[in-house]
């Protein structure tokens, strides 16, 4: 297990996390939520930035507070509010880097940044956003870290920016022991990357579930009154009410397709999940 994170507790006057998740070796993890659920808390949580009030959080096996040098160097971490100064350039961040990092690999860290057009002697200041969340990542990712930890990394990117970045994770992966764990309110972007998805709100983990059951098992039920009525409701998770009847999301979308073929059911995106599973009704 390259990351857990075991009943960690962190209250402040407004906000309670509580939270518990794991990342295994080869495996791209997202956590999902709305703005303020409770997402960059978890991240400088397992970073030490914030000190939980209870609970455990092992990084490659070894209690988050005890890293030595070498373990810390095995980590690739992004966080959407923290940068270089803006007034370095690239080839000044490669050089600190350099000076940090045992297995910084120059070379490969300048070919990447002139395959994205990002130039070596700018000051970071005068970059787009873009190209600052292109450097950030492929820093990241520069010293060949064994698990990136990564915070909204494409946050305020356009569609064609954040697949750069998309398929920048991809290339990062083809070792297979790597993994990530990335956060992301932009569902649809991870719903194409992650193997498994985390759903934090208010601090909580509503769900976990594999990225693919997600998209093949469960979907969203609309039903007029008569029919919710006398519909099995086993596997029904949530249910929120509507003009026409009621609305419902379930993890066995088979079941339903097969004994009740009048129903209208929709397919389940992983927006569809978080809408229900935040704005919904439990059974």
């Amino acid at each position: 297990m390259l990351l857990e994170v075991r009943n960690v507790r962190k209250q402040y006057r407004r906000f309670d996390l509580d939270c518990s998740l794991q990342v295994q070796e080869g495996r791209i993890v997202g956590l999902i939520g709305k703005n303020g659920a409770g997402k960059s808390t978890t991240f400088k949580a397992i970073l030490n930035l914030v000190i939980p009030d209870s609970g455990e959080i092992r990084i490659f096996g070894t209690d988050s507070r005890e890293l030595d040098s070498e373990l810390r160097q095995r980590i690739g971490v992004v966080l959407a509010d923290s940068t270089f100064s803006n007034i370095m350039t690239v080839k000044q961040i490669a050089d600190v880097m350099g000076r940090l990092y045992a297995k910084f690999d120059a070379e490969d860290f300048f070919r990447k940044c002139d395959r994205f057009q990002i130039p070596l002697r700018q000051k970071t200041k005068e970059f787009s956003t873009g190209m600052l969340a292109r450097l950030k990542l492929l820093i990241a990712m520069s010293y060949q870290a064994d698990l990136l930890i990564l915070d909204e990394p494409a946050a305020g990117l356009d569609v064609l920016a954040r697949e750069e970045i998309m398929d920048l994770l991809r290339e990062y992966m083809m070792e297979e022991h790597r993994s990530i764990l990335i956060s992301s309110h932009i569902s649809s972007d991870l719903e194409k990357l992650c193997d498994e998805i985390y759903m934090i709100d208010q601090g909580r983990i509503i769900l976990h579930e594999e990225t693919d059951r997600i998209l093949s098992d469960y979907g969203i039920l609309k039903l007029d009154e008569a029919q919710f009525s006398g519909i099995e409701k086993q596997y029904l998770l949530r249910k929120q009410k509507e003009a026409y009847g009621v609305r419902c999301l379930t993890d066995a979308r088979q079941f339903y397709l097969e004994n009740y073929p009048g129903v209208l059911m929709e397919k389940g995106s992983i927006d569809d999940v978080i809408s229900m599973m935040i704005q919904g009704e439990r059974l």
